[in-house]
């Protein structure tokens, strides 16, 4: 297979504090990413990029292989992401032709997905792929509130225009992203799976978290 798993994971997130191994209906959160990625029978090594030895131990718990710590560059509040995936690149020295980096607070992930994504990053000619959602309404007709209150539209261009004459737009899943490894995620080559909105949330603040909960147990019930 030569497929790599990188699940990055940050010791200090602010909005929910210990986020990466906070308690989601019973265990860490990392540890359904962990256990979705070694379940799937894609990836030859599954590993988690930290900076914090706490979540060193509860990977290690779940079955992920931590072979070096996170730098202190890509352990900020600033540090993209594709730096981070960079990083482990760079430690296994080509060892993989794809990877994949799955974000550790994604508890929704299907295997069905990754499958596709992988599918598509393999028989397209794109240097990486990620799952999206359609917006449930025209972002077009988008509004704003100012500082005194008055509502605005983004675009007053499209006040007029029937929905069914706009454009769909997409947003980002959250969940994870497939890669050539000599690539990374940098190249403008991106491909896209669109999944249902079901399958997304996310999980920025406790109501967040809470969506997400019910979301998971009404896809587990289903």
């Amino acid at each position: 297979m030569s497929n790599l798993c990188i699940i990055p994971a940050r010791g200090g997130s602010k909005r929910i504090p210990r986020k990466n191994i906070k308690d989601f209906l019973g265990k860490p959160i990392i540890a359904y990413s962990i256990e979705t990625a070694l379940q799937s029978g894609l990836f030859d090594e599954v590993m988690v990029s930290t900076d914090d030895e706490e979540i060193v131990e509860v990977a290690k718990k779940y079955g992920a292989n931590v072979p070096f710590m996170r730098s202190k560059e890509n352990a900020d509040d600033y540090a993209p992401l594709a730096d981070v995936v960079d990083e482990v690149l760079s430690f296994y020295k080509g060892k993989f032709k794809y990877a994949c980096c799955m974000l550790s607070t994604s508890p929704l992930i299907q295997r069905k997905h990754l499958i596709s994504s992988l599918n598509m990053l393999k028989g397209q000619d794109f240097d990486s792929v990620r799952p999206v959602a359609k917006f449930s309404y025209p972002i077009q007709r988008a509004m704003k509130i100012s500082n005194e209150g008055k509502v605005d539209w983004f675009y007053p261009e499209f006040l007029k225009s029937r929905s069914q004459d706009l454009e769909d737009a997409y947003h980002d899943a959250g969940q994870f992203y497939w890669m050539k490894s000599e690539k990374g995620l940098r190249s403008d080559k991106r491909g896209a799976l669109v999944i249902p909105a079901e399958y997304v949330q996310d999980i920025d603040t406790e109501d967040d978290w809470k969506s997400a909960e019910m979301k998971f147990n009404f896809l587990l019930k289903g």
